[in-house]
């Protein structure tokens, strides 16, 4: 394992501060700096077990993935799924245990008296911040109850404070039971905050700090938390890409292999859809890996799988409320990302919609590549962008790229980095065309080397 040195200073601050968080953007590698710490840590002091709670898809796919891929010598079970898999999940002897939010009352629940993890790991720790000591989440006060039972915690989040200072009492609870910034969230908000009317009603108020409480409260927090601006450690003359691998689901996987091996796949509605040719084959396999299979000539779909949805929800809650241009390919896809995200906007004709981009009044936009030609901007907007698919045209993914791209960031005189994300479906036709991109080869060549490596493995 080589990491960055950014990285290694992220893994030292949790070694040398058994309870603490990271506040690192999506892609600056929190998983692969805490894998490291506790890997270190563990020859001399008892970290493991960990528990790591994260959104489904991360506890599910994210964690194990980058366990095989940088410490292969730990084992992983995830504690996800249905009441039996997440029991047999529990019992199976592994060092890293990984569940969702949802499954933590359960976990607390089900363990009662006991709990054996040695450290705890909140990926997006975000969603405990509405901890409160007689109210607000269920899942953060049901961690609450047995957290400090761990000797060890670390905390990681994209953005500790997506909606303000207010944000910050229910993660740093976590870490320190209230030491610095007040016991209840009520003594955080009477020290550092004043309510101002926003309504007719009594309740309708908003949490404003006071000009003192920012750095307050960042002196009192400082030697617990880790936080990483991307720019002192990056080139952001280019930009921070991040690959976000899904596996299909069991249902999908098998469309998808039958569809790549014999041209042709019966979905669960009985229709059957074939494939004539390679290049039509080829299409195909990129739709189920998206989600959706076009059923019909007319444009008819069947929806197959929502992985990708599910991956995209993620960068979006990571995100912490910055706005996310998202890219998509086929009809079909921004129809599901519609449904899906009410709160987005697709890319149309009407120039209010470029202003509003602009003026940070859109969360998410859905863009074509086709329609993000030479002079567009929408640099203002943000500096996030996500792939909720790939096809073979270099030249249009590289416009959608340049319309928020570092040189326009620049131009803008925006001093940030531009992340970029791929949602690809692990061994699928998304993983040969992300060859093309790195390799600028051709479509043809990539697919000859795919194919000769095909024939080999089976032969």
């Amino acid at each position: 394992m080589k990491l960055h040195p950014c990285q290694i200073d992220a893994a030292q601050f949790i070694q040398q501060t058994p309870r603490c968080m990271l506040g690192i953007p999506m892609g600056g590698g929190k998983t692969v700096s805490t894998l490291s710490a506790l890997d270190g840590l563990a020859f001399v002091e008892d970290v493991f077990p960990a528990l790591v709670v994260a959104p489904l898809r991360v506890a599910q796919s994210t964690w194990p993935d980058e366990v095989a891929k940088w410490l292969p010598h730990l084992t992983v079970s995830p504690i996800i799924g249905s009441k039996k898999q997440r029991e047999e999940g529990l019992a199976a002897t592994a060092d890293l245990y990984t569940t969702n939010y949802e499954n933590i009352p359960w976990l607390v629940e089900h363990l009662g008296g006991q709990w054996p993890f040695k450290t705890v790991v909140a990926d997006e720790s975000t969603k405990l911040k509405g901890l409160r000591t007689r109210q607000g989440s269920k899942r953060a006060r049901a961690l609450a109850k047995v957290a400090f039972r761990s000797p060890r915690y670390v905390g990681l989040t994209g953005t500790p404070a997506p909606n303000g200072l207010v944000d910050l009492w229910g993660q740093l609870f976590f870490v320190d039971q209230g030491q610095r910034l007040g016991k209840t969230f009520t003594a955080f908000t009477s020290r550092w905050f004043r309510s101002v009317q926003i309504g007719p009603t009594p309740m309708a108020v908003r949490l404003e700090p006071y000009p003192h409480s920012q750095k307050e409260i960042e002196d009192r927090i400082r030697d617990v938390v880790f936080s990483l601006d991307m720019r002192d450690h990056l080139d952001i003359s280019e930009p921070v890409v991040n690959l976000i691998r899904i596996a299909l689901p069991p249902k999908a996987r098998a469309i998808y292999d039958q569809m790549e091996e014999e041209m042709w796949t019966q979905l669960d509605s009985l229709t059957e859809v074939e494939a004539v040719n390679a290049a039509v084959k080829t299409q195909k396999c990129l739709q189920v890996a998206n989600g959706a299979l076009y059923t019909d000539r007319n444009g008819a779909f069947e929806v197959i799988h929502d992985a990708k949805l599910d991956a995209l929800e993620s960068v979006i809650e990571e995100a912490c409320g910055m706005p996310v241009l998202v890219a998509y390919h086929l009809r079909s896809d921004l129809a599901r990302l519609q449904a899906r995200f009410p709160q987005g906007k697709a890319m149309d004709q009407d120039p209010k919609t470029i202003t509003r981009w602009n003026a940070g009044q859109l969360p998410l936009l859905f863009i074509h590549p086709k329609s993000a030609g030479h002079g567009l901007n929408l640099q203002h907007g943000g500096n996030i962008l996500c792939f909720f698919g790939v096809d073979w045209n270099l030249e249009e993914r590289a416009q959608v790229i340049e319309r928020i791209g570092p040189v326009r960031q620049k131009q803008a005189g925006y001093d940030r980095p531009v992340f970029i994300h791929y949602i690809i479906a692990k061994d699928s036709i998304d993983e040969v065309v992300l060859k093309r991109v790195d390799a600028k080869q051709s479509v043809l060549e990539v697919l000859m080397q795919n194919l000769k490596k095909s024939l080999h493995v089976s032969a």
